[in-house]
């Protein structure tokens, strides 16, 4: 029998990404396998290491899903930056709309668990969408019409409003109550017609 060197996998890794690398296989269970699938030893075996590696990072389970959860806060965070800077001044709205949408869509149990009640308790997971949710905020601050100045905390109303929309317009296509496609355009233009007229 052919000698194996059990320790090559281990050999992938520096001490200062495997943070990083242990969420993306963690990521990689949970989308391909779903959370039931994914624990600390999982992870372990899909890493190539041993267990007490992951454990030096992540001390438990709920640890781990905070740390994926609040990563896919500052992914969408990004994302929606990206696109409300390369937007046109009359479509960002719409943009970030499909930004949002399109997040969800590809990486389903990902979005899932960003939304998870247990796990958005987490400091870090609450700080990270706080982030996120800031950046829509301000967005949502520059598409209402300048005519009509609101105060800071009706912007901050309006922005939940929008939020809470598109969490819940995304839970319904994931969920297939209704076509991807019909669905978002629907819920994309009556955003649109809401902050035209207000």
């Amino acid at each position: 029998m052919a000698w194996v060197d059990e320790e090559a996998p281990r050999r992938r890794y520096h001490v200062g990404n495997l943070r990083a690398e242990l969420l993306q296989h963690a990521r990689a269970i949970l989308e391909e396998a779903g959370l039931g699938a994914l624990n600390l030893r999982s992870l372990a075996a899909r890493a190539g290491i041993a267990p007490g590696s992951v454990y030096h990072h992540y001390a438990s389970k709920a640890a781990l899903l905070a740390g994926l959860a609040a990563e896919g806060y500052r992914e969408l965070q990004a994302e929606l930056e990206k696109v409300s800077r390369e937007a046109p001044q009359g479509a960002r709205i719409r943009t970030c709309a499909r930004a949002y949408f399109a997040f969800a869509r590809a990486q389903p149990a990902l979005y899932g668990l960003m939304h998870d009640a247990a796990v958005m308790s987490d400091p870090e997971v609450r700080a990270a969408m706080a982030r996120a949710f800031a950046v829509l905020e301000e967005l949502v601050g520059v598409a209402l019409n300048p005519i009509q100045p609101r105060t800071p905390e009706e912007l901050h109303k309006v922005a939940l409003a929008v939020w809470a929309c598109g969490h819940g317009a995304a839970a319904m296509t994931l969920a297939k109550v209704e076509a991807d496609a019909d669905l978002m355009e629907n819920v994309i233009v009556g955003l649109e017609v809401l902050f035209r007229r207000a």
